[in-house]
This record gives C-alpha cells, structure tokens and sequence, in this order.
C-alpha cells in the first residue's frame, strides 16, 4: 500500500529511506466501499488522503439540487477539502467512493508533525499545491472560455483511464452539462467519423 505513496514522494522532492518510512508512518490506511463516503457535506475535513486503490468523485450539491463534480481522484492522486481541513470548518463537499476503494490518509496534526521534523515535507506539499493551483486554474479557464464538446474531447483525451470507469451521469456532472446534452456531444463526434 504504501509503496505508492514512495513513489509519489519521488516524483516531488528526494527524502532518505529513513525520511520516507518515517513520513509514511503517519498515515492510516482507510478501505471504503463502493457508494461509501469518505468526507460529507457539514462534517469538518480532517485529513488529507493518498488514493491507492479505487476511484473517488469529490462533489458539491448546488441550491437547486444539481452534482457539480469538482474532480475525480483514482490510484496515485491525492484528495481532501482543502478548505475544511486547512480552516477546521465544515466542508461543502461530499468525497465519495465509485469503486471499492483504499487510501492512506494523515491527519492535521500529523501533517505539521511532519513539517517540524522533516522539513522536506513542506516542500512536497508546497510543491503538489502548485500544480494543484495551476490544474485548477486551467480547469476554470477551460470552463469559461470552451464548449462542452471541447470540454469533453479533451478530458476524453487526458483521462483515458479515468473515463472507462465513469457512467455518463457522472461525466456530465463534471463537464456542467446534462446527461442529454452530453449525449448529443458523443452522437455528434460519432457522426464525424
């Protein structure tokens, strides 16, 4: 389990064997089943999560009732509400299992822990919330200034591995479009080829 959390670690920043199984320790392996949730909508966040098994949508419920998928997060991607878990409030999130799934999560008070005795640490997060940032900007941007149907070419393109595990309800809550109009876009490319 927790070898895809060192190899994550790798990508980012370069820690001793020592450092990494220290760091690693602080986590606690959580196994949640399909349709299970993670984190709802009013409880305070209070962990952030290492994805090693599974598949999770994170989620808000808009005032008229509507999903409005924030991200999805599978194998080697991390998750939380960064908002809840930073300022100790309720989240407006709902981070909820679509497969049987596995993560490894670390509490607040192990994360600071960490950044006082393994100052590297700060560099990994420091380093994964700006692509973050920049993931998150590029998605706004993309919603404001693309269709949907360019929208759903390019996520189709991106997330290869993603997609295949997804129903269209869900697609379509994440592109902020209705299933229907998500159906049109696939005839319609259909009908290009």
């Amino acid at each position: 389990m927790k070898e895809l959390l060192k190899q994550n670690i790798r990508k980012h920043i370069v820690l001793s064997e020592n450092e990494t199984e220290e760091f690693c320790d602080l986590f606690e392996q959580k196994s949640i089943q399909k349709k299970g949730f993670l984190l709802r909508e009013g409880e305070v966040c209070k962990f952030e999560g290492f994805v090693t098994k599974g598949l999770f949508r994170v989620y808000h419920i808009d005032q008229n009732g509507f999903e409005q998928i924030l991200y999805f997060a599978v194998e080697n991607w991390w998750i939380t509400d960064i908002d809840s878990f930073c300022n100790e409030t309720p989240s407006q999130l709902y981070i909820e299992a679509l497969e049987d799934s596995e993560v490894l999560v670390i509490t607040k008070i192990n994360k600071e822990f960490s950044y006082a005795n393994l100052p590297k640490i700060e560099k990994l997060f420091r380093v994964m919330t700006q692509k973050t940032h920049v993931a998150l900007q590029r998605r706004m941007i993309d919603n404001l200034s693309k269709t949907a149907e360019s929208r759903y070419i390019e996520f189709r393109e991106k997330y290869p591995h993603i997609i295949q595990r997804l129903s269209n309800i869900q697609i379509a809550a994440y592109l902020g479009i209705t299933n229907v109009f998500l159906s049109n876009i696939r005839k319609k490319i259909a009908l290009k080829k």
